[in-house]
C-alpha cells in the first residue's frame, strides 16, 4: 500500500499531491473526450437553432392533432408561412423528415403524450 494515500494522509498531513495528480489526470481525459465527441458531432445546424420552437410546435400540433399525411403537410406549409420566404422550403423540408423520423424512442421531445402518439401514429401509417 505505499502508494495509497489513507485519508490520514490526506486530510491530516495535507498530502494532496497524488490525489491533485488524479484530478488532473480525470480532467484532461474528460477534455479530450469531449474534444473528439464534439468533432464527430459536427456544428450545429443554424436553421434548426433558429426555428427549433416552430418545429416543435408544429410536430406537436400534428402529433396531438392526429393528423393524416395530407393534413399534415397542409398544416406544414402555412406555418411556414411564418417565416421568410427564401426559408420556407427548407423549413417543410426539415419538419417532414422529423415526422418520418418519429418512433417510440424518440417522440417525447415533442411533449406529447404517448397515446397522442400511438393516435396519430395508427392514423398516419394507413394507406
Amino acid at each position: 500500500m505505499s502508494g495509497f494515500l489513507g485519508p490520514y494522509q490526506l486530510y491530516e498531513l495535507g498530502r494532496i499531491e497524488l490525489f491533485k495528480d488524479v484530478f488532473l489526470w480525470a480532467y484532461e481525459r474528460s477534455a479530450l473526450r469531449y474534444a473528439a465527441i464534439r468533432q464527430s458531432l459536427g456544428e450545429p445546424d443554424a436553421f434548426r437553432l433558429t426555428y427549433r420552437e416552430e418545429i416543435r410546435r408544429v410536430i406537436a400540433a400534428i402529433i396531438s392533432g392526429a393528423m393524416s399525411q395530407e393534413e399534415a403537410l397542409k398544416t406544414i406549409r402555412e406555418t411556414a408561412q411564418k417565416v421568410p420566404p427564401s426559408e420556407q422550403r427548407k423549413f417543410v423540408e426539415i419538419v417532414e423528415t422529423e415526422l418520418l423520423a418519429l418512433h417510440e424512442g424518440n417522440y417525447a421531445r415533442y411533449r406529447v403524450k404517448p397515446s397522442e402518439f400511438s393516435r396519430w401514429k395508427d392514423i398516419w401509417e394507413r394507406p
